[in-house]
Parts: structure tokens; C-alpha cells; sequence
């Protein structure tokens, strides 16, 4: 079984990922950790951010042990993550990786932004998980404050909505819901309430698909 979580930043699908996962006892991968390492490992080197043939280098390259650096989930590692997550060089080279990831025996979870609608199109459920951009903004602006870096609420609000236009926008893979995706909007739910309605959602799909074999 294939779960392919969507959806923007901040909305909450990689903690509702990581719990569906250990639900269900599967292989876990967040894909935005990915371009995330890559946006790090450019600025790191000190590498200009709009160099696509640097920035596909490096991803084809890509020392996964930057997954656990301390600065992988900085805001500064989110904004050149959306940038080189724009470049089809980038893209490419890491494609493989997660398409390899989630022909697992028994399937996988995945989140990010385009594995129902481009790395794994023939997943068996789709989730477009969303929120408002105030409460993603707000989210983040918590997340920030418990790791102890100061940013202002406005300007967090404004690089979310920045990085939804771009994420939107871009040319490769833009952020967009499957057609057969369940959407799934957590701007007045908590972890636990998400979680219980991705599980019905699931659950649905297995009875349906129990169904149709009967």
C-alpha cells in the first residue's frame, strides 16, 4: 500500500505522516528533507541558489547524512529548498530516489508536494493535506520560537504566502492536488483529529477496494 500525502508548508502533513506510518507499520520518507538537504548542501558552499547546474549536481551527489544536520529545518533551509525544488535538474535527479523508496515490498508512506500527482501518480491513497496560510504561519512561528530563533509572525506569514506562489507556480511539478486526492484541511484540527480522519479515509479506500474483490 502507497500513501502519497500532499500539500504546502507548514500544513502538517509530515507529522500526520509520520504517525500514519507507524499506524500501519510502513517505510516513512519525507521527500521535502530531500530538497531541503540539497537548498543546505548549496548554501553550505556558498553556491548561488539560482545556479540549476550546480544545484542538480549537487542532488545527484547528495550527502544524505545532511538529513540530520541541525540547521535542516531552518527557515533559511525552507526558502532554498522552494528554490531549487524549482529546477527540473533537481527534480529529476531525485525522482529515482523516491520512486525507488516507495516500490518497497508492502508499500510506503511519502509526503511532499507532487508525489500523488508525479512521483507516485498510481498510489493507492492520495491525502491533500492544507491550512490556512495565518495558522501555517502561526505554526511555524511556534516551531521557531521552541528552537529558539526569533522571527516576527508577519514575516513568516509573508514567506509562506511567497513560497505557496512559487510552489504553485513553477514550471516542474507544481503544487496542485491529484484529481483523486481526499483533501484534508487541518486549520481547526489538531494531530489527533487529522490522524483519525486520515485513518477513516483509509480505512474507506480498504473497504471499498474489499469490496470490489468480493
Amino acid at each position: 500500500m502507497i500513501i502519497a500525502i500532499d500539500g504546502p508548508a507548514a500544513a502538517g502533513k509530515g507529522t500526520l505522516a509520520r504517525r500514519i506510518s507507524a499506524h500501519y507499520g510502513l517505510p516513512y520518507l519525507d521527500t521535502g528533507a530531500l530538497y531541503r538537504a540539497v537548498g543546505l548542501a548549496m548554501r553550505l558552499a556558498g553556491n548561488d541558489l539560482t545556479d540549476e547546474e550546480t544545484a542538480a549536481r549537487v542532488a545527484r551527489d547528495l550527502d544524505l547524512a545532511l538529513l540530520e544536520h541541525p540547521d535542516l529545518r531552518s527557515a533559511q533551509a525552507g526558502e532554498a529548498a522552494s528554490r531549487v525544488a524549482a529546477m527540473a535538474g533537481v527534480r529529476a535527479a531525485l525522482l529515482d530516489v523516491q520512486r525507488d523508496f516507495a516500490r518497497q515490498p508492502g508499500g510506503a508512506v511519502l509526503d511532499g508536494r507532487d508525489i500523488g500527482t508525479v512521483v507516485c501518480p498510481q498510489a493507492d491513497i492520495k491525502l491533500f493535506v492544507t491550512a490556512s496560510p495565518q495558522e501555517r504561519a502561526r505554526r511555524r512561528w511556534l516551531e521557531l520560537r521552541e528552537r529558539g530563533e526569533e522571527a516576527g509572525f508577519d514575516d513568516i506569514l509573508a514567506q509562506v504566502m511567497a513560497r505557496d506562489a512559487r510552489d504553485k507556480a513553477r514550471a516542474e511539478a507544481p503544487l496542485r492536488p491529484a484529481q483523486d486526492a481526499h483533501l484534508l484541511d487541518t486549520s481547526k484540527l489538531d494531530i489527533e483529529a487529522a490522524f483519525r480522519e486520515a485513518r477513516r479515509i483509509i480505512g474507506a479506500h480498504h473497504q471499498a477496494g474489499s469490496g470490489r474483490r468480493g
